[in-house]
């Protein structure tokens, strides 16, 4: 029996505040049975624990990104010196609610 069904993904889909047409819960369901599938295939292979786990299948190098290097904070009257809207040695900032 499956684990996993359109209530199952409706539930998720509305903890994470959206919704799709079934339509679309049904082709995720589709596109579910084909993962399941291949993880299945992937699993009955003897020498799968030979592998090193990977994130994506392509060496990746970023060297665009410079090294942290850490320095000296900025005093507070620095770093509020140039705030619109101060209240006890903070920057305050607009309430937000969503």
């Amino acid at each position: 029996m499956k684990e996993y069904n359109i209530e199952i993904l409706k539930d998720a889909a509305h903890r994470l505040l959206f919704d799709m047409p079934t339509e679309q819960y049904e082709t995720l369901l589709k596109e579910f049975d084909v993962i399941i599938a291949q993880m299945k295939v992937l699993g009955e292979n003897p020498l799968i624990d030979q592998y090193e786990p990977m994130v994506f299948p392509f060496e990746c190098k970023t060297s665009y990104l410079r090294e942290d290097i850490p320095g000296e904070p900025l005093d507070r009257e620095e770093a509020l010196k140039n705030a619109h809207n101060k209240t006890g040695g903070q920057i305050k900032l607009p309430k937000v609610v969503i």
